[in-house]
């Protein structure tokens, strides 16, 4: 099993993760961060670190929002470059933090 970033982490993009993850494999989009499921070596380490709760083992999600999040994840950890080190989050963060519904704000150029 690996983990996943999901809906939460759109548009608020924290960072706090990645400091903590042992096999940097975190990406980073414009408004979005992904991981790559084939790097992930399922240590959870990550999960904490997220003050949004966007990260979460793929077996705690529902079927059809597991293949979608998958999916997102290993697309795009595929496209976009390696992070490594913490940054601050989004400009708006405060505002869009507690939205739902906001795949449509996912940004993948």
């Amino acid at each position: 099993m690996t983990h996943l970033v999901t809906e939460n982490c759109i548009q608020c993009k924290y960072t706090d993760c990645v400091q903590v993850c042992p096999v940097d494999c975190f990406y980073e989009g414009p408004n979005f961060l992904a991981i790559n499921p084939d790097e992930c070596i399922d240590c959870g380490v990550c999960i904490p670190e997220c003050p949004v709760n966007a990260i979460v083992e793929e077996g705690d999600l529902p079927e059809d929002e597991h293949k979608y999040w998958f999916d997102i994840n290993q697309r795009l950890s595929q496209k976009w470059p390696n992070i490594t080190k913490r940054k601050d989050p989004m400009p708006d963060v405060e505002l869009w933090a507690t939205v739902k519904n906001k795949r449509n704000s996912l940004r993948e150029e």
